[in-house]
């Protein structure tokens, strides 16, 4: 592990998008704290600043750094109430999706036969969907709000994680100390969870981290579509849909703002998962390891 570690932060562009999420998610973490404003607390609300440019400053005699939107919004203020949705959503949406796929993928590789079947024959027919129209025609059965984006997200994940570990444990089940477990009788669950699981979570890790960019993504998706998250529960989607119908009338600033913090908090997360990815491939471990030894013979 410490290996790993210092093989990661070896990346200076991984370092980088490193530290960029950890501010970010500090300041979703700290939004009530560092934003001027409830920006969902209408009776916090000035319309008399609405569509201010970033850098305006109010009557009160505050910046908006940002500048506001049609209700007089201030951009900063609902920049980081609405990072703090979206990651929410994105990581409990993934953390399911985690569960319920590590959970049918160890069943699939321990039982195999007909439950096998049934559940990666399920699993090829989500996959030969988009995510988004999965996405789309569940929110459509279950109605807009937070639980159901939760659900939506983790119905069009589940199948990477299960695909992922069954693959992972069908490889450990075939060896000895697995064989040796079951020709002693241990329960199924004990084999499993104790012994098969731990075993095989290796490749998880990076696909935790790229579906959770893909969560985040499809989130601000369904938002912008105006089936996702409620008005009353912003999120960097919804923001940028509140401003894009301002886009032509040059307030840019409504729809650009929150979706270059968008765009920044996506391109850190597949920075780091792309880093994982080369840290856990001992292809390029092992060109790392040439390059610096060239380096030191020159």
């Amino acid at each position: 592990m410490t290996r790993r570690a210092s093989r990661f932060f070896r990346g200076k562009l991984a370092c980088v998008a490193a530290a960029v999420l950890t501010v970010l998610v500090a300041a979703a973490c700290l939004a009530p704290w560092l934003a001027h404003q409830n920006p969902y607390d209408l009776s916090q609300l000035d319309i008399l600043s609405s569509l201010m440019p970033p850098g305006s400053v109010s009557d009160h005699g505050y910046t908006y750094w940002l500048g506001t939107d049609d209700q007089g919004r201030d951009l900063y203020s609902a920049v980081l109430y609405g990072l703090r949705v979206s990651l929410a959503v994105a990581a409990l949406g993934t953390g399911i999706a985690l569960v319920v796929g590590v959970t049918i993928g160890l069943v699939c590789a321990y039982a195999g036969g007909r439950i096998d079947a049934l559940f990666m024959r399920l699993a090829d027919l989500q996959l030969a969907l988009p995510s988004v129209l999965t996405a789309l025609v569940l929110m459509a059965l279950l109605g807009p709000g937070l639980g159901k984006v939760v659900i939506a997200i983790a119905a069009s994940q589940w199948a990477y994680f299960a695909r992922t570990l069954r693959s992972s444990a069908q490889v450990e089940s075939a060896k000895e100390y697995i064989m040796a477990a079951r020709t002693l009788r241990y329960r199924a669950g004990r084999i499993m969870f104790r012994h098969l699981l731990p075993n095989s979570v290796g490749p998880l890790g990076v696909l935790v981290v790229v579906e959770l960019a893909g969560a985040v993504a499809l989130e601000a998706t369904l938002s912008f579509l105006g089936v996702g998250l409620p008005i009353t529960e912003p999120s960097l989607g919804l923001l940028i849909a509140n401003g894009y119908t301002y886009m032509l009338a040059r307030q840019y600033w409504i729809s650009v703002m929150p979706g270059l913090v968008l765009l920044v908090l996506l391109l850190s997360i597949n920075v780091i998962g792309e880093r994982l990815r080369q840290v856990n491939d001992p292809r390029a471990v092992a060109l790392e390891a040439a390059r610096g030894d060239r380096r030191i013979v020159q």
